[in-house]
């Protein structure tokens, strides 16, 4: 079934007019690099100073990629988007916190959006980003060898294990499928393998925890082989989220700064290349994987579609999911919801500052990716004018 991702009356049904105006000049703002990088600066200073930045943030790019600074605030996007047969994913994006009990505090919310997705057939999945519910210094330390950790440092990366465990127990539980975010490479191992362990433990019978792949790493073709491997001799299914990734200007510049060969794809055509042999891994593993696509790449989502029609999957497969940001690639999302596929949109919420960093890096991801914003932009103009025309 062909699917036209160039048709606007679908792609943008749930925003009014004036939201479209809205859209449109907050993407041709962040479309410039160097207004950015002024903007970034401008808000870190202001954070700094304790300046009230609250109001036009939240008016602005707030308003653009989150659902609230709470979840009940989220509740008229989860319902704006369940109207178009799109999920929420709710993703509280607070992150870098030092103390044991802002962590735990951390823990308790993502619990609280379990809860949430239990109670509402629109939430079909949760999430939780590992530098949430731990300390960067401990997951890099803990790189280089859990044997090789002090002891209260040991004690320190238990706790990690142990917060793990207590929102993957819960998700279970409640039967609510759990996406766990990849990071930064030097604290990746520690995350894959606790990660592991958690699908080891709760993935048995029926597929609770996701691992993220970040695919513009050439490494992670191979390893989604091997985790495949060691579940099928250990008995247990794995759950996928596949993504490009998020961090790959920070990853080139500490390999040459640390001296060491990049984990980045030397080109886009490798990364793409390796997202889509993932996707057909998935697909034709289907018994013993659930695949979660989350991609702003037209392509791959058409790879992805006609994988489904090739192999005579139903479009509505449990297993198999499309996945966007709030805010971003509407065109593909609700063209693919509208044909009867399961999509999912990340909903990120939290308060206004404590988001800040994700915003500023959802911004700067926006102005670096070739294409990315320029293709919102000639959507949103199409829709415009198709609009006025209409009249």
């Amino acid at each position: 079934m062909a699917i036209d991702f160039n048709n606007t009356e679908i792609a943008f049904k749930g925003k009014s007019t004036f939201q479209l105006a809205k859209a449109y000049w907050l993407f041709k703002i962040v479309s410039s690099k160097s207004m950015v990088s002024l903007g970034s600066m401008v808000t870190k200073t202001a954070l700094t100073l304790h300046l009230p930045i609250n109001y036009p943030i939240k008016k602005t790019i707030f308003e653009q990629f989150c659902g609230g600074e709470n979840i009940e605030e989220c509740n008229s996007t989860i319902k704006e988007l369940g109207a178009f047969k799109i999920g929420t994913i709710l993703d509280y994006s607070v992150e870098g916190k030092e103390d044991d009990k802002d962590l735990d505090n951390t823990v308790d919310e993502i619990i609280k959006t379990i809860e949430k997705a239990k109670l509402n057939e629109t939430i079909p999945f949760s999430v939780f980003k590992p530098t949430g519910v731990s300390l960067f210094s401990i997951l890099e330390k803990a790189n280089n060898g859990i044997e090789n950790l002090a002891k209260e440092d040991l004690i320190r990366y238990n706790r990690v294990v142990a917060r793990f465990d207590k929102i993957c127990k819960k998700a279970h539980e409640l039967n609510v499928p759990l996406f766990i975010d990849a990071e930064d490479s030097w604290i990746q191992d520690t995350i894959d393998g606790i990660v592991e362990l958690m699908m080891e433990r709760y993935n048995k019978e029926s597929i609770t925890v996701y691992h993220t792949l970040q695919m513009y790493r050439w490494d992670r073709l191979a390893y989604l082989e091997k985790l495949h491997k060691k579940a099928r001799e250990n008995g247990y299914k794995i759950g996928v989220k596949l993504v490009r990734g998020a961090y790959m200007e920070k990853e080139r510049a500490r390999a040459i700064e640390k001296n060491y060969k990049s984990p980045i794809q030397e080109t886009k055509e490798t990364t793409d290349a390796d997202f889509d042999k993932a996707v057909t891994y998935c697909v034709e593993n289907l018994n013993d994987i659930s695949l979660c696509a989350g991609t702003h790449n037209e392509k791959s989502s058409l790879h992805l579609v006609d994988l489904i029609e090739k192999h005579k999957i139903s479009m509505n497969d449990k297993r198999i999911y499309f996945a966007q940001l709030l805010g971003m690639s509407d065109h593909i999302s609700y063209n693919l919801a509208n044909e009867g596929y399961n999509v999912v949109k990340y909903v990120p919420y939290g308060p206004i500052r404590e988001v800040l960093p994700y915003l500023i890096r959802r911004a700067e991801e926006n102005s670096s990716v070739s294409g990315q914003t320029g293709r919102e932009l000639s959507l949103i103009i199409k829709e415009r004018k198709r609009r006025v025309e209409a009249i």
